[in-house]
């Protein structure tokens, strides 16, 4: 399977167009939907005394764009003129963060290379809640996937979760409670120490304040306006984090007991080797120019472990105890059948809200809750499919697998 790659840009030449003028106030004061918590010693110490630096994003498309990343990229390079930074943007349109669990050790730690990250920054409220729809339980085995696993490569990585904003999560405050991607990823937050920029909480306020109206914010996706707001927010807590003697010593953050003994803090893709593909299934790169959908080009030249017909069947094993598939689930997305080891038969509809235009990236989660070790999957595509779909196509890109 061949490695996505990233934009990762040096301290040379990381500007977008219209952010090349300062956009950041020194001295801000902490804004009250900020959180700061534990230590961010590790990275000033880094960034001040090696002259080198490596920061990394991960996200949805709120961080593939152009948008608060690289006004995160100059205000650090501001901070520290004299570093020489790597900045890894390790974002993808429409994916969650069970995905992000999953991926984390290729995009962000470059796989057998473990590269080093200093600082971490890290979004997925929006997706999890209008892509994912996760309940608190997925949401939570996600984000403490990503957490745990970076931390575990990485132990004196800092990190900074945000929580970007969508008409949901705003609407949840103003009925006085909570989203749940946003309770699931502040639990997570508070268990490991991590600060917290909950944008959604600001600019619901400041709408309501009539400071600002969600069209001059931006929306879902942010205008430069609405970035500047995060970015600022960002730049206050680091600055206040990063004030007073720069530490003698690097230190590894505190690794408490997970939340969910089966968070993804172990996610990893299996690959296509020892799959099954006489029973109907087969790896092939497929033609998207002939196949009805909207498709994103950055998926294009890919192979993908295939199947359109129903009852066509593969086996394969794995070693792990959740078991999912990431999918291009588009107009003709179909259902596909279950069974691991010998256990019953489940059912997991492919096609997502948004496949009627597009050939839509996810991951379907088949397996969770399974005992640690080798199991044997088998998995078929169904006679039956979503009244909305007009085929029964299965397209995986990459079978995830929890240890």
């Amino acid at each position: 399977m061949r490695r996505r790659e990233f934009l990762i840009l040096s301290s040379t030449a990381l500007l977008a167009p219209g952010f090349s003028t300062p956009v950041f106030a020194a001295g801000a004061d902490l804004p009250k939907n900020a959180t700061p918590r534990g230590s961010y010693a590790n990275s000033k110490r880094v960034f001040e005394t090696t002259g080198k630096g490596r920061v990394a994003f991960l996200g949805g498309s709120i961080t593939e764009m152009e948008g608060y990343r690289p006004m995160v990229c100059e205000y650090l390079q501001g901070k520290f003129p004299k570093t020489e930074f790597e900045f890894v943007a390790a974002g993808i349109s429409s994916t969650n963060s069970d995905f992000g669990a999953y991926r984390l050790g290729t995009d962000v730690l470059g796989g057998e290379a473990n590269l080093p990250v200093d600082l971490f920054f890290v979004e997925f409220a929006v997706n999890d809640d209008q892509d994912g729809g996760f309940d608190l339980k997925h949401a939570i085995r996600g984000m403490e996937g990503i957490v745990r696993q970076i931390r575990t490569a990485r132990p004196n990585v800092d990190i900074v979760m945000t929580f970007f904003v969508n008409e949901n999560l705003m609407q949840k405050y103003r009925e006085g409670s909570v989203a749940t991607s946003i309770k699931a990823h502040s639990l997570v937050a508070e268990r490991y120490g991590i600060s917290t920029i909950n944008l959604a909480k600001e600019i619901q306020e400041e709408i309501d304040a009539k400071e600002i109206t969600w069209q001059e914010f931006g929306g879902v996706h942010p205008a430069p306006r609405g970035n500047k707001i995060c970015a600022d927010m960002i730049a206050a807590i680091l600055d206040d984090a990063w004030q007073g003697e720069t530490a003698t010593e690097l230190r590894a953050h505190p690794m408490p007991e997970p939340i969910d003994e089966f968070c993804y803090a172990n996610g990893y893709f299996r690959g296509f080797e020892g799959v099954g593909t006489d029973g109907g299934f087969s790896v092939f790169v497929p033609d998207w120019s002939k196949i009805p959908g909207g498709f994103r080009d950055r998926f294009g030249g890919q192979p993908c472990l295939c199947a359109d017909k129903p009852g066509a069947e593969t086996t394969f094993e794995f070693d792990g105890r959740a078991l999912g598939l990431f999918v291009l689930a588009g107009p003709d997305a179909g259902i596909v059948e279950t069974k691991i080891d010998d256990g019953e038969w489940t059912k997991t509809n492919l096609y997502h809200h948004y496949s009627h235009a597009l050939h839509y990236p996810r991951v379907v989660t088949l397996a969770d809750d399974l005992s640690a070790g080798k199991h044997k999957a088998t998995i078929r595509v169904s006679s039956e499919k979503d009244e909305r779909s007009n085929g029964n196509a299965v397209r995986c890109l990459q079978i995830c697998v929890n240890r």
